[in-house]
């Protein structure tokens, strides 16, 4: 029993919310975290870290400033570390890169003892005499058990592609993976990009430069009835603070998945900026002749992909508004389709245990805790697998924080983080107050 390692909490998945709970856990006397991940290294989205492609959030959005500025991994102490405050003041860009943000990310990795990469955690169970998780592991070295405390699940999503694209040519590429096929792409003759959101944006982007230049001919479908903004403009955002997720928590179940419907166009739309650019980009082609033809078509369905014997596809598809057939071949096809939740296969010992609800889905606490019988509850948490209960904001990094202090103060039963108590100037439930006497 001596040689089994116990920790207070065992986070699996070191992306940037199990991250940021292991930086603020970092500066807590008295809990211990150990994140585990099954990759050899530290990257975040290395297929689509274009130069220039900024966070669509603050850089108070880090992993630590929301509930505690004064955190030494704040975004703003390694600015301070790598000497970079002043120009980061006078570029006057709240909106960090996505590359300067990586770069702090791993800022922070390399001053955090408590992540194990290569390491895979194959399965958990409970033990009822020691009130434990009991956590089989695999490392380079062999397999291992751990005992944890609290475990917090944050294995992030996949990429997802829809039956209707369902090939094994491999000319159908996940926008995850643009940038190991972009020369690929420039050298072809035609690409056909479906699916909108900011990744799509981006990728038609880089081909639009490309046929500037002599690059392929661009098709972009996407099934959405327009190319829709962010709602990004300053009380939409409101509807992704703690505020609004307390309150969206406390909705039936039935409601919820209502009103989540309606919030598409905080994780599909194309920001601002993005937008321009891209109407720039065309309204240049028009000053050039011999570029290959670009389409935009919004509103299709994607039916269906046939690969061809020359290993081109073709893409079939309707369009919505009329039912009228569509289709064209590519040699190249980007789905930016999105992404899915990874399964959690090492869960299954403990599975009958958990909570779940009308259509199978962890019911999770407002802690952030998976609702389970009396021995598990407040002890299995999840990290972005909750939107279906916490809303919009689960996803989002200007959540993280707060998520993670959260579950910190439910571990130590006490208040090691002080919450956000003022969030949003919109009221969302209805009160006493709001009724007449």
């Amino acid at each position: 029993m001596s040689d089994i390692e116990s920790v207070d909490i065992l986070a699996i998945g070191c992306g940037p919310f199990n991250l940021g709970l292991a930086a603020l856990a970092s500066t807590v006397d008295d809990i211990e975290v150990v994140v585990v991940d099954s990759v050899a290294e530290f990257r975040w989205h290395p297929g689509l870290m274009f130069e220039e492609a900024k966070l669509q959030v603050s850089f108070l959005s880090d992993l630590v400033s929301l509930v505690d500025p004064t955190h030494p991994m704040s975004f703003l102490a390694y600015l301070a570390d790598v000497d970079r405050l002043y120009p980061f003041l006078v570029r006057e860009q709240f909106f960090p890169t996505r590359r300067e943000y990586e770069a702090y990310l791993l800022w922070v990795v390399e001053r955090l003892p408590s992540l194990r990469f290569g390491t895979t955690v194959d399965e958990i169970r409970w033990d009822d005499g020691l009130g434990l998780f009991e956590v089989t592991v695999t490392t380079a070295g062999g397999s291992a058990m751990m005992h944890a405390g609290h475990v917090v699940v944050g294995v992030g999503t996949e990429p997802a592609i829809p039956r209707e694209l369902s090939t094994t040519a491999p000319a159908l590429v996940h926008s995850s993976e643009y940038l190991y096929h972009r020369d690929e792409a420039h050298a072809a003759s035609a690409v056909t990009v479906i699916g909108s959101g900011q990744s799509g944006a981006e990728i038609v982007i880089d081909l639009l430069e490309a046929n500037l230049d002599g690059g392929p001919a661009v098709r972009w479908w996407t099934r959405t009835p327009w190319f829709a903004p962010l709602d990004f403009t300053k009380l939409s955002l409101e509807m992704t603070t703690p505020a609004y997720m307390e309150y969206f928590h406390q909705l039936p179940e039935a409601t919820r998945d209502q009103v989540r419907a309606g919030h598409w166009q905080f994780h599909k739309g194309i920001s601002a900026e993005t937008l321009d650019r891209l109407h720039d980009l065309l309204y240049r082609r028009e000053l050039r002749e011999k570029v290959e033809p670009v389409q935009l078509r919004n509103g299709v369905a994607v039916e269906g992909l046939d690969t061809l014997p020359d290993g081109r596809l073709r893409i079939r598809g309707r369009h919505l508004d009329t039912g009228s057939p569509l289709s064209h071949t590519a040699d190249l096809v980007i789905a930016a389709t999105g992404y899915r939740y990874r399964k959690q296969d090492f869960l299954a010992p403990i599975d009958e245990r958990l909570r779940r609800d009308s259509r199978g889905r962890l019911v999770v606490d407002p802690n952030h805790a998976v609702a389970a019988d009396d021995e598990l509850a407040g002890r299995l948490f999840v990290a972005n697998a909750e939107e279906h209960t916490h809303g919009v904001s689960a996803p989002n990094l200007d959540i993280g924080a707060v998520r993670n202090a959260k579950i910190l103060n439910t571990v130590r039963g006490r208040e090691v983080y002080r919450l956000p108590r003022h969030t949003a100037f919109t009221s969302f439930a209805v009160t006493q107050e709001d009724m007449d006497e």
